[in-house]
């Protein structure tokens, strides 16, 4: 058993997880994952890096700005993360079969901005059974969602593919709870536990409650 495994009581070394958006919500789930010492992690953006970006992306600096961000997270990952194999692909995701290489991960992550992906995951989720952790943000205010095809509600059914926000407001302090948050429902999914599946999370005013979705 490994330190890590020793240390938190679990053990993710033979667990995958893909991570869809390495943004805010993206870089802070993917170091969790990797510090709970998940096996596999892929890191989808087609996106490079801009200043507006590193109020809250940390893992990028002045110096990144116009390089590829999955590319980059991936690397800086790796030194944290040895043990994790770590892939960093560089594209935006548009159709089913972008994601048609990952019907046998553990998890999938959703840590978008634009509507359409997420209802791209969504539906691709549904079709392959494969677990989802969906997050979302703005300001102060944020939220999780753990899907379970066949055994809970969909995104849609949560309330969470509603029209966008056009110009989302991204504090970091919010984007660290609801990344940190996305990584901990993925954990608790690898692990077996699927009580935290179908509860919507939200974070409002400082304090965090969850709403069971029928």
């Amino acid at each position: 058993m490994s330190i890590k495994s020793e240390t938190q009581g679990f053990d993710l070394s033979g667990k995958s997880a893909v991570i869809v958006g390495c943004g805010g919500l993206g870089t802070n789930a993917a170091a969790h994952l990797c510090g709970m010492g998940v096996g596999r992690l892929c890191l989808i953006d087609g996106d490079t890096v801009e200043e507006r970006n590193l109020n809250r992306q940390f893992f990028y600096t002045p110096e990144d700005v116009g390089r590829p961000k999955s590319e980059l997270l991936a690397a800086r990952l790796a030194a944290y993360a040895p043990d994790c194999v770590l892939t960093g692909v560089r594209q935006f995701i548009s159709v089913a079969d972008d994601l048609s290489d990952f019907r046998g991960t553990d998890v999938i992550i959703a840590a978008v901005d634009h509507l359409a992906a997420r209802r791209l995951l969504n539906d691709f989720c549904k079709e392959s059974g494969v677990p989802l952790v969906n997050g979302g943000i703005h300001g102060f205010f944020g939220t999780a969602y753990a899907y379970l095809p066949g055994r809970t509600p969909d995104l849609a059914q949560a309330g969470l593919l509603a029209a966008e926000n056009p110009s989302p407001v991204s504090v970091s302090s919010t984007v660290g709870v609801i990344g940190a948050l996305q990584a901990q429902l993925a954990a608790q999914l690898l692990c077996g536990d699927t009580q935290c599946a179908g509860k919507l999370y939200v974070f409002d005013n400082n304090e965090i409650h969850s709403l069971q979705i029928q």
